[in-house]
């Protein structure tokens, strides 16, 4: 295959993940639009309730991340038996991670009114986060089907559902935050039934699909329950547990940056969410050819052609770093307009378009890091990317933004240098591991 015919695939792979994944953010960012017209406390409280939800939702979907590589690498050897097993499997852990997580937030909740947050944001923050959490466990059953698609190299279907789910949010937010259509004003807990309701139709609607769509016919099976092998569940969570731990890694890094900025005041925590939930939009963009090259690398693994694996990984790097540097001169230009998307309070706004400039600088960064990483994934290669992320962002990044803010004095704008630190090393060691598995595989290669 030439680089050309790489470009062209990885793109026909990776623009429905990249749809899908905007339709995901989509979600978070209307209900933030719609939540931060009720004022900075409301936008503050979604986002210190985040904390603790996305932390514990992205294991759970890290730990789904072990069906794509998984069934991807079993259809390059053409083994459609090992492929079911694999959804069969795959189902069973998910659900019952869901049921876990959904557990450890409803104990831990409480935690939030001493992380020496404002009073009235973490009021607001509890019941919100209540019902979003319900909210993980038909998420993860999406996560199911939609990883076993996007395996067989089928990402179109999670992508049209998703942007569905998208109108049905838009519609419920707009009925339950503000009370229109006959519903109860409900404020920011109506944004928490609105994403409830939402994934529980995406959950509903990707199995339908799955089950009774003729092109997934012949993986029937991995519908039916029983005759469990013990060694297949060891396999995918010894893939599983280390990728939701790399997302555990870095999305709370994130995560306690916000608490960080909390301790500077609401104002400024509103000013984080705004800029925060920008990065994410152009993060979740750039994670459509993170799975791109997840399922490509996977599946020249299983056809043993390390040439053509190294040859889409790279394209889809060169893709993602083009991408970035698009999103860093949107976020350098717009960086006064875009936060009035949020919020009309000015000194938000001034907070905001400083911290936009530091999340233009680490575009670049974030894009290698997770297509390096996904791609590290595809070659089942997950613990030691692990230690490596813990590393960049505990070790180094939150202890470096922590001095630059508060013993420095750089507020915001340290916690965030401190952000782009982390980045930086991460992508970095992301991108030698990948270079020298590759290189140990061709050896192995030549050898056979």
């Amino acid at each position: 295959m030439t680089l050309k015919t790489h470009l062209r695939e990885n793109f026909y792979l990776a623009y429905p993940v990249m749809l899908s994944n905007l339709g995901h953010v989509t979600m978070g960012v209307s209900d933030n639009v719609m939540v931060g017209h009720l004022g900075a406390s409301s936008l503050a409280a979604a986002g210190l309730a985040l904390v603790a939800f996305n932390v514990l939702m992205l294991f759970g979907i890290g730990v789904s991340y072990a069906i794509t590589p998984l069934v991807a690498t079993a259809h390059g050897e053409g083994n459609d038996e090992a492929v079911a097993q694999t959804l069969k499997h795959g189902l069973i852990i998910n659900v019952i991670t869901g049921v876990c997580l959904v557990g450890v937030v409803y104990a831990a909740r409480n935690i939030l009114y001493y992380i020496d947050q404002p009073e009235d944001v973490v009021d607001l923050a509890i019941p919100y986060l209540g019902i979003i959490t319900v909210s993980i466990i038909p998420m993860l059953i999406f996560q199911t089907y939609k990883q076993f698609a996007e395996g067989l190299s089928n990402t179109k279907v999670a992508m049209i559902i998703i942007l569905f789910a998208n109108v049905v949010n838009i519609a419920l937010n707009y009925s339950l935050i503000y009370g229109h259509a006959g519903m109860p004003a409900l404020g920011l807990r109506g944004a928490g039934w609105a994403t409830l309701l939402s994934r529980i139709f995406m959950a509903l609607a990707i199995a339908g699909y799955i089950y009774y769509s003729p092109t997934f016919h012949k993986y029937r099976a991995g519908f039916s329950f029983g005759n469990y092998a013990r060694s297949l569940f060891k396999k995918m969570l010894n893939i599983g547990i280390p990728s939701g731990a790399q997302f555990i890694f870095e999305v709370a890094a994130f995560d306690f940056s916000l608490v960080m900025i909390g301790w500077l005041g609401t104002t400024t925590q509103a000013a984080h969410q705004i800029t925060i939930n920008m990065a994410t939009v152009t993060y979740m963009t750039t994670a459509g050819l993170a799975a791109a090259a997840t399922v490509r690398v996977s599946y020249f693994l299983g056809n043993k052609d390390i040439r053509n694996l190294k040859l889409a990984a790279y394209s889809l790097l060169g893709m993602a770093m083009a991408l970035m540097g698009c999103c860093a001169v949107i976020f350098i230009a717009g960086r006064h307009t875009l936060p009035h998307l949020y919020i009309d309070d000015a000194e938000v706004i001034s907070i905001a378009s400083n911290l936009l400039i530091i999340a233009a600088l680490f575009q670049f960064s974030d894009g290698a890091q997770v297509v390096c990483a996904s791609a590290l994934r595809g070659l089942q290669d997950v613990k030691i990317p692990s230690v490596l992320i813990f590393i960049c962002y505990w070790v180094i990044s939150l202890p470096l933004g922590y001095v630059l803010a508060f013993n420095i004095g750089l507020g915001a704008i340290g916690i965030w240098l401190g952000l782009l630190i982390g980045l930086t090393l991460t992508a970095i060691a992301m991108f030698v591991r990948f270079k020298m598995l590759v290189k140990t595989l061709s050896m192995v290669n030549a050898d056979v």
